[in-house]
């Protein structure tokens, strides 16, 4: 890895410990994570003034690395910030439009914490949406479109559910290659 620090912004459901977030932070040199919000905070401004503290705190490069509800969350993010990043790695998000199964917050939910609409402006930085052919969170198909309207690069993962412990995920070794393509430049739209 080159000299770029990595943020991390962990999903709703904060950090866990098996997580390939967590995993991919303990081994690079050089990271920042945003901090848990607890599960029930469903403040989507509170959580991208966290985002803003932490990227602000970098000096140097830097290159985002969200997952799930903290990919929204730095769509949310981006429209705002002035901080230079490199990139955005930007992992299995959800389809927080459409309603989720039990045990996620509802539409309702998710409108009152100020996540509605999500934004679909093209993000001001190189981004790459990794996206899974069986989400339970998220379809494909509007996962494409959301990493179109992003202008993002769109990485066909096949069929990893949401990329978490539950489906079978720890360690994602894919994430340090994506992120240093992003360090490189490399986020061009196929």
């Amino acid at each position: 890895m080159s000299g770029a620090t990595v943020l991390i912004v962990p999903g709703l459901r904060d950090h866990v410990a098996e997580h390939w977030q967590t995993v991919l932070g303990a081994r690079l040199p050089r990271v920042r994570a945003v901090p848990p919000m607890g599960r029930d905070d469903l403040d989507c401004a509170a959580r991208c003034a966290a985002i803003e503290r932490e990227a602000q705190a970098v000096e140097g490069p830097l290159v985002v690395v969200a997952h799930s509800g903290g990919v929204v969350m730095v769509a949310h993010w981006a429209q705002h910030t002035r901080r230079p990043v490199l990139g955005a790695l930007l992992a299995t998000p959800p389809d927080f439009e459409r309603p989720m199964p039990e045990g996620y917050p509802t539409i309702a939910a998710l409108e009152a914490g100020g996540w509605l609409p999500v934004p679909r402006r093209p993000l001001p930085f190189p981004s790459i949406v990794a996206a899974s052919r069986n989400d339970p969170l998220g379809d494909f198909d509007r996962v494409a479109a959301l990493a179109g309207d992003w202008g993002s690069r769109l990485v066909d993962l096949g069929a990893v559910g949401h990329l978490n412990p539950a489906s079978g995920f720890g360690e994602w070794p894919m994430a340090e290659g994506l992120i240093l393509q992003l360090e490189a430049g490399d986020a061009t739209v196929a």
